[in-house]
This record gives C-alpha cells, sequence and structure tokens, in this order.
C-alpha cells in the first residue's frame, strides 16, 4: 500500500472530524471543596468554549481577566469582592457568559472608571442573573456589539454625583440588550453615549442621583415597559435623534429641575402609551423637534408638559391631562407645535351634537402659567382670585398667551389608555 496515500487519509480524516466534531468543551469546577480553589487559576487552564463553574464561597482574588471565549457561571451564589480596591472582572474576549454572581466593593476611580464588570472592545458578551452591590461603576460597556445585559439587580449607596459612576454604562456601542434589571443609587441608572440599534426593556430604575436612563449624541434606540421612579430626573434624551418612547412609567420625580422626562436637542422621536404620574414637570421640551406623542397619560403632575419656544413642528394628539397643576407652559410668544384631540380635566366647554368632541376650542396654556415661568417666585401668589379671574379671563379672550396654542377638538371623555 503506498504510504502516502495512507497519510493523506488519515489527515482528510482528522480535518473532517475536527471540523463536525470539534474538540468537547470541559468545565472546570472552583471552590474551597474543589482541586482548584482560585478562578485565576481556572481560567489560566480553560480553553475558548469551556465553562468555569465557580462553588459558593467569597473569592478576593484582586482583578480577574477573561481573555478567552468562555462561561463564567456562579453556583450557590458565590461573592466577588473588590475589596473597593480592584476592577473585579475584565472582559477581553468575545462571547463571554457571566452568570449567578454576587459582585461587590469594586474599586473607585473618575480616571480610569473601574466597574464590578467592565466589557472592552468585546462582543456578544452576556451578562445575567447577577448581584452587583456597592460598586463604583456597576456594568461598565466599551465598544461593544451584539451584547446582553440582563436580570442583573445593581444597587449602591452613592451621595455625590460627581464621584458616582453609574448602574450600567454603554459607550461607542450598537445592538445591545438592557432588559429586566432592577437599578438602584447610583449618578445615573443607565447611560448611552453614542450608542445605536439598542433596545432597553422592562427594567426598574430607581433612587438614583441624577437619571433613571440618560441618552448623550445616540440614535436610532428604544426603550419599552420600563419604570422610572423617585430619580434626580427620570430620564433625559439630550442631543439624540430617532428614539422611540413606548409604554413606560415615570413616577415621583420630585426636585426643583426634575422631570419625568427631558427631551433636549432632539428630533424624530416617537412617544406612545407613557404614564407620567406625580413629577414635577412631566415632560420638559427644550430644542426638541419633530416629536410625535400619542396616548400619554400626564396625571397629577405639577407642570405636565412644558414646551419651550425653541420647540417646533411637535405633534401632541390623543393625549390625557388629568390632575395637573399646569397642564402646559411655554417661554415664548409664539407656538409652532400641534394640538389635537387630546383630553384636558379642565375644560368647560359644550358638546351640542354629542360627538364627545368639545364644540369650543381649548386654549390650555394658562396666563399664570406663562408668568410662573418667566417669574418664578410668582408661584406664592398660586391659588390666589385674583389669579385664578386672571386665567379665566385669558381663556375666553386670549391676550397675552399664543392665540394659535390651541386645541381645536378636545375630548370630552379621557382616552382608555
Amino acid at each position: 500500500m503506498n504510504s502516502s496515500r495512507v497519510i493523506t487519509g488519515a489527515l482528510f480524516t482528522f480535518l473532517l472530524t475536527s471540523l463536525i466534531c470539534p474538540a468537547r468543551a470541559h468545565t472546570i469546577k472552583v471552590g474551597p471543596q474543589q482541586a482548584i480553589s482560585s478562578i485565576t487559576q481556572a481560567l489560566t487552564m480553560a480553553s475558548n468554549g469551556d465553562t468555569v463553574e465557580v462553588n459558593g464561597g467569597t473569592y478576593k482574588e484582586g482583578n480577574i481577566i477573561i481573555s478567552k471565549s468562555i462561561a463564567l457561571i456562579g453556583k450557590s451564589r458565590p461573592v466577588l469582592d473588590g475589596q473597593f480596591r480592584f476592577e473585579i472582572l475584565s472582559v477581553k474576549a468575545n462571547g463571554v457568559l457571566v452568570s449567578g454572581f454576587q459582585i461587590q466593593h469594586c474599586g473607585q476611580g473618575t480616571l480610569d472608571d473601574p466597574g464590578a464588570i467592565k466589557v472592552y472592545d468585546a462582543s456578544q458578551v452576556r451578562i445575567e442573573n447577577n448581584d452587583l452591590v456597592d460598586n463604583f461603576f456597576g456594568i461598565y460597556l466599551q465598544y461593544s456589539h451584539h451584547s446582553v445585559i440582563k436580570n442583573n439587580r445593581i444597587s449602591a449607596k452613592q451621595t455625590i454625583e460627581n464621584q458616582s459612576g453609574n448602574g450600567i454604562h454603554c459607550w461607542k456601542s450598537d445592538n445591545l440588550q438592557i432588559t429586566g434589571n432592577h437599578i438602584s443609587g447610583h449618578r445615573d441608572g443607565i447611560y448611552f453615549e453614542f450608542v445605536t440599534e439598542s433596545v432597553i426593556w422592562r427594567n426598574i430604575s430607581e433612587n438614583n442621583l441624577r437619571y433613571g436612563l440618560h441618552f448623550m449624541f445616540s440614535g436610532s434606540d428604544a426603550y419599552f415597559s420600563n419604570l422610572f421612579r423617585r430619580n434626580g430626573a427620570g430620564v433625559a434624551v439630550m442631543f439624540t435623534n430617532k428614539v422611540t418612547m413606548m409604554n413606560n412609567t415615570f413616577t415621583e420625580n420630585w426636585g426643583d429641575a426634575a422631570y419625568g422626562l427631558l427631551l433636549k436637542e432632539i428630533s424624530d422621536c416617537t412617544m406612545i402609551g407613557n404614564r407620567f404620574l406625580k413629577n414635577t414637570t412631566g415632560i420638559m421640551l427644550d430644542g426638541s423637534n419633530r416629536v410625535y406623542m400619542e396616548k400619554n397619560l400626564l396625571k397629577g403632575n405639577g407642570w405636565g408638559m412644558r414646551l419651550q419656544a425653541n420647540c417646533v413642528d411637535d405633534t401632541i394628539v390623543r393625549n390625557n391631562f388629568i390632575g395637573n397643576t399646569f397642564d402646559v407652559s411655554t417661554n415664548g410668544s409664539l407656538t409652532l407645535n400641534k394640538f389635537d384631540h387630546n383630553y384636558w380635566d379642565k375644560y368647560e366647554g359644550y358638546d351640542l351634537n354629542k360627538d364627545q368632541i368639545g364644540d369650543v376650542p381649548y386654549h390650555p396654556l394658562s396666563l399664570y402659567s406663562v408668568v410662573a415661568e418667566r417669574n418664578p417666585p410668582a408661584m406664592l401668589l398660586y391659588r390666589s382670585f385674583i389669579i385664578s379671574l386672571l386665567d379665566k379671563s385669558e381663556k375666553m379672550m386670549p391676550s397675552l398667551t399664543p392665540a394659535n396654542f390651541v386645541d381645536p377638538h378636545p375630548l370630552l371623555k379621557p382616552l382608555p389608555l
């Protein structure tokens, strides 16, 4: 038999087997009762595709670097402790999974921004079902693509805004999924900067120092069905385009400069089915253009909506304004936006043809709200008889408020939202 043909045939069989049946992944177990007690040692031994299974206990190993495509799985909730000195997990490989840990006490630093879990230029990373406690930054992604942050609890007790980190921080990334997380006690709950094509869904972000969610220079993103409660302000969308906002709740964001939602220098955004409840200001629009708002509930706020004069071509249709101190205010004498078919609980017009649409157009802008917008100390006169008289006179014969600031078809009944 020709030996060269045997060698060639053996090589072919080896290559074919390798392609069809790649080397089998291994599970490396770590723990006090295991042969391997160090996570770092297990990661050194691991190959791409392996699982490192960490059993219960407390591990103080400084900065743990994951440079291979592995799954790091915690059993019985092992604790990774940074002792307030180290970044705890640094992910530097694609296709990494981190799940099942309590990760606590990472180091602090405003220059290098250490995190409990920090992802460096790695994609298809999954961070799921972890507790992150008392860290500077919770989860930090930079230059990451197609990654998932899901079902984590991220809590801290930060008190000074400029010396605090964010719960979930994403920078120059795309196609992210931020789903089902509970974030509290950070500077911003979730922060997006230069992030595109990403979704934020079913998160709770509360009791954060600045914003529950913060967009900067991002676009073509969406956030759905989230709760933003008792933050410095609920959500800020700034210098950003094409953001879709649906079915979120913004509530109890109180303070002198607090908003349920701040829209600043944005364009071409959509807001549908959101609830703004008990905020100082429900929605603040500043330099916002071509924003479409429909089927939102603004209830029990100080100001339902503050629409600055530098906003153009915004459309506010089929929304409910109920129980707000002021439904709408502005700081200018001209409006270039459209209100139509909204429900206003302060509307006192009539409906002779019984089509559930008021026969008299409604001017939602209170004279007093305009005065207070320009001169905040005027709030001291709120509920005085003379102010009530001026407001009613202005609604009958607008003179100081913009004449085109009007809903021509006010609804007689609230929309079923």
